[in-house]
């Protein structure tokens, strides 16, 4: 991956829809060559899809949460993580060093339907022994974005 494929990178990061001729222009290749690098990324597995950022506030999912999920058995780790990220409320699923077993993000309506989330299915889980829930007041930064070491000159 050279210089020119992270600014490619950078570009569909900041705006998927952004035209392969506004690429080009950008980075100074003929669209057709854009049009090349990104399915060689693709096929690498550098771009691994493509997606539309939706407001959760405006579907009615305005409450973030991460809980940290303490399980009984280390060999169902895998049954596990496969069980919790099943919930479509579950944007997230790390497993993670430490006291607990996993980290999980979560959306929610509110209090109440994490709430019945957490007792009612997240609890069930055969091997679930303990759940920890953070609830979010405020985001400060959120972001799928990686830093890909282009120099702020270029990506400008």
């Amino acid at each position: 991956m050279d210089t020119i494929d992270r600014q490619i990178l950078h570009s569909l990061q900041n705006n998927a829809r952004e035209t392969q001729a506004d690429i080009a222009r950008n980075v100074g290749l003929a669209p057709s060559a854009i049009l090349e690098r990104i399915r060689k990324l693709e096929a690498k597995g550098l771009i691994k899809g493509y997606t539309a950022l939706v407001d959760p506030k405006a579907v009615g999912l305005g409450l973030l949460a991460f809980v940290a999920v303490r399980t009984d058995e280390a060999c169902a780790e895998e049954r596990i993580s496969k069980a919790l990220a099943d919930f479509p409320e579950v944007l997230e699923v790390h497993h993670v060093a430490g006291d607990d077993c996993h980290l999980i993000k979560v959306r929610a309506r509110d209090a109440e339907h994490l709430g019945h989330l957490l007792r009612t299915r997240l609890g069930r889980i055969p091997g679930v022994r303990s759940t920890r829930t953070t609830i979010v007041l405020e985001t400060v930064k959120e972001t799928s974005r990686l830093p890909l070491g282009i120099p702020e000159e270029v990506t400008t």
